[in-house]
């Protein structure tokens, strides 16, 4: 009897901790765990790691590759949220003469980091006018969670920061609950299997942070295995994605070489 060939997980390189944690745990289910994608041509395959290296792999290996809208968060509803927050670009945020917070709409934060500016002449330069950026009211997080979500259900999870510090602990009663609130009230506008923050505020009260591709999201002090089935899901076999998930396909991997569809591109580039 011929032998079955197994999938494979794929990694970028060098490995996070995480990665080594998920490559432990997708052993352990019988993958294969590699980091050169060469071996991965022709199989089945998954992948964890970073935008820039899916973008360019997605399409040779036929990944299907999982992320939120960029302007999700936009449309959380104001009392999950606690701020204004609009998506813009770049240029428009350059305008702004009060301090707001200004990020990427997703994780490819290498070109823009997200940070409070106190207006938007201290933004970067060196970045296209048109690059879509969110503009927020600026709020205090005193401790943020981390959840792993996998159709609706936030499966694990983890406080990954404290006042803005790194400080991975179990998820708590409080940040379970509010959890569950929010993916009742956003589950269906989101893909799958995603990462989904959220924080609670100074005034006690709590706020999402952010969603983002759980393929490229630290699992912090979330069990392994679960944070794995989440991954697996968000960035698998293109031909395994459902018509639920199809528009939340990334964009960036829309064609082999990565290039012109993503908008983070350097001016010049």
């Amino acid at each position: 009897m011929e032998a079955r060939t197994p999938p494979i997980l794929l990694l970028s390189a060098p490995r996070t901790s995480t990665a080594e944690l998920l490559a432990r745990a997708a052993s352990w289910r019988g993958y294969e765990v590699t980091d050169r994608a060469a071996s991965a041509e022709g199989r089945r395959v998954h992948w964890y790691g970073g935008p820039r290296a899916a973008a360019r792999l997605a399409g040779p290996l036929g990944l299907g590759l999982l992320e939120p809208a960029d302007d999700w968060l936009t449309r959380v509803p104001e009392p999950l949220l606690r701020r204004h927050v609009r998506l813009t670009t770049l240029a428009e945020a350059r305008t702004l003469r009060e301090p707001a917070f200004v990020k990427p709409p997703s994780a490819k934060i290498d070109l823009l980091p997200a940070a409070v500016h106190e207006d938007g002449t201290s933004l970067p330069a060196g970045l296209d006018d048109s690059t879509p950026v969110l503009v927020s009211g600026v709020v205090e997080f005193t401790a943020e969670y981390r959840l792993f979500v996998l159709d609706g259900e936030a499966v694990t999870g983890s406080r990954y920061a404290v006042h803005g510090r790194l400080d991975p602990a179990p998820l708590d009663a409080d940040s379970r609950a509010f959890g569950r609130t929010v993916l009742d009230a956003t589950a269906d506008d989101l893909p799958s299997a995603v990462c989904l923050d959220i924080g609670r505020l100074a005034d006690g009260g709590w706020a999402v942070v952010e969603a983002n591709m759980a393929w490229f999201a630290h699992c912090y002090a979330a069990e392994p295995e679960r944070v794995l089935d989440t991954v697996l899901r968000a960035a698998g076999p293109l031909t395994a994605v459902t018509a639920r998930d199809r528009p939340h396909l990334n964009r960036s991997a829309a064609r082999p070489d990565g290039i012109g569809h993503g908008p983070y591109q350097r001016v010049g580039a």
